[in-house]
């Protein structure tokens, strides 16, 4: 029989030892390493070290914000398994996501855009909502971008990751560039799980 670790809680404590050594002499501001460790962790890619931007202000004001019960939009169903609902649900926040709803995929078909973008314009207009979570689509990342820019809304945070080819690194770059809050990371990389990640690192911070 092969021999090898079964406790989750081991585990995970031993593979943050190894991401800790391997960082070296890397440092970071505490709460922005507990996020980059955490993204590391999912991914096992430790250019997340020198790709995630983190806005100032961005976490302590994530932190009230959940504190407070915000409702988070997630761009995918991935993501949205991905976040820690026990902790989340303790300060009364719930985790939405449109892409799937049947209007919202009939106004995707009648306008000829992703379902991605239609879906979170019906998230823009759902007060509740104050944190916003794109892993995969960079349109519907614009599509955030251009109602804030509007003064539409103006979101808690926005942790915009969107993986891909075309308009990912733009999408990003356009976030950097408005006031919102927000926790990124440069060029191609990203994903859903990325995403869950960075929000499940806030949210172990006041759990």
């Amino acid at each position: 029989m092969i021999e090898f670790e079964k406790d989750p809680v081991k585990i995970e404590k031993k593979s943050f030892e190894i991401i800790t050594k391997e960082l070296g002499d890397i440092k970071f501001e505490e709460s922005h390493g507990k996020v980059i460790k955490r993204v590391i962790h999912t991914t096992a890619d430790f250019e997340y070290a020198s790709i995630i931007k983190i806005s100032e202000g961005a976490i302590d004001n994530a932190i009230e914000s959940l504190k407070k019960g915000s409702y988070i939009y997630t761009d995918t169903k991935m993501a949205s398994e991905g976040i820690n609902k026990r902790i989340l649900s303790k300060f009364g926040g719930k985790v939405l996501c449109y892409v799937s709803d049947d209007d919202v995929i009939e106004e995707s078909r009648s306008k000829g855009v992703t379902r991605s973008m239609a879906a979170m314009e019906k998230a823009i207009l759902n007060d509740k909502i104050k944190i916003f979570v794109n892993g995969n689509a960079p349109t519907a990342l614009f599509t955030l971008i251009d109602a804030i820019n509007s003064k539409k809304l103006f979101p808690d945070l926005i942790v915009g990751v969107p993986v891909g080819f075309v308009g990912a690194a733009e999408s990003k770059e356009a976030l950097i560039k408005t006031k919102v809050p927000y926790i990124t990371t440069l060029g191609r990389k990203g994903g859903s799980t990325v995403g869950a990640a960075i929000i499940n690192a806030l949210l172990y911070m006041i759990e």
